[in-house]
């Protein structure tokens, strides 16, 4: 026989438990049941339909049924019989959940935390977490073993469009650890660090500074190396620091001489 369930208002029914956990519980959820009742706020059940299109579009973005189950705290046999039904009973999929288990259901959304480790994301704030961190002279070689990947590996990381979330977490990871860290005082030989920012000037990448926590995963985001990029003012401070004039400031210029 399996395990007797947990005190509470499901035991004081079903197992006939009359421990004062178990007539508290009863009692709590009959008062509020009448009290819901009673406001016109009663609803055993909600339409499934909602709930289930959400879990399926889950899937989409790499969460399957069984983790958004385990992610909202519900039943996995619960979830499937909302999506395929009871097969052996050859019952159809619930058309109705209650509304815990709907709004705990539709709680679980699809942002990085929740997301399988292979699923592949937009790479900007992982390309540029890497490239700032090159241009302040860490070498790829090094960052590559920080990150626990082969070389070639992160050649294309460090370049590429879309990215395992596992390495946005280990890119994220790195960059709070070592932006602000002297990699010539980390153990990089001084040679190899020059080599790296040349590296980093050579492919346009922006230095750590260039960057704002807050839109530094924006795709439409650029990097603001002069503290005016995107004004008219910008390019003159290009010039000042020899650093290449970037495009928004270009474009900045061009519609300050159409205007």
């Amino acid at each position: 026989m399996s395990a007797s369930r947990p005190h509470g208002n499901a035991k004081y029914h079903l197992e006939l438990c009359r421990c004062p956990v178990c007539c508290q519980a009863a009692r709590d959820y009959d008062n509020n049941r009448r009290r819901a009742i009673a406001y016109g706020r009663w609803q055993p059940f909600v339409d499934a339909e909602p709930v289930r299109a959400h879990v399926r579009a889950l899937g989409e973005f790499g969460i399957g049924w069984i983790r958004v189950a385990k992610l909202a705290g519900v039943s996995t046999g619960g979830v499937s019989k909302l999506l395929y039904g009871d097969r052996p009973r050859g019952l159809a999929p619930s058309r109705r959940v209650r509304p815990e288990t709907a709004m705990k259901l539709l709680a679980v959304e699809p942002v990085l935390e929740n997301l399988g480790a292979r699923t592949p994301v937009d790479g900007a704030g992982t390309r540029r977490r890497l490239q700032a961190l090159v241009f302040a002279g860490w070498t790829q070689s090094e960052l590559a073993r920080r990150m626990g990947m082969n070389r070639a590996n992160f050649a294309r990381t460090i370049v590429s469009d879309l990215v395992g979330v596992a390495t946005v977490k280990a890119a994220r990871t790195l960059y709070d650890d070592v932006w602000r860290v002297d990699p010539i005082a980390s153990g990089v030989p001084e040679f190899r660090a020059a080599a790296a920012r040349r590296i980093a000037v050579s492919n346009g990448w922006a230095p750590v500074g260039a960057w704002d926590d807050d839109t530094i995963d924006d795709p439409a985001a650029f990097p603001d190396w002069t503290g005016h990029c995107g004004t008219p003012e910008g390019r003159r401070v290009h010039y000042r620091i020899k650093v290449p004039v970037c495009e928004p400031c270009r474009e900045a210029v061009k519609s300050a001489r159409a205007a």
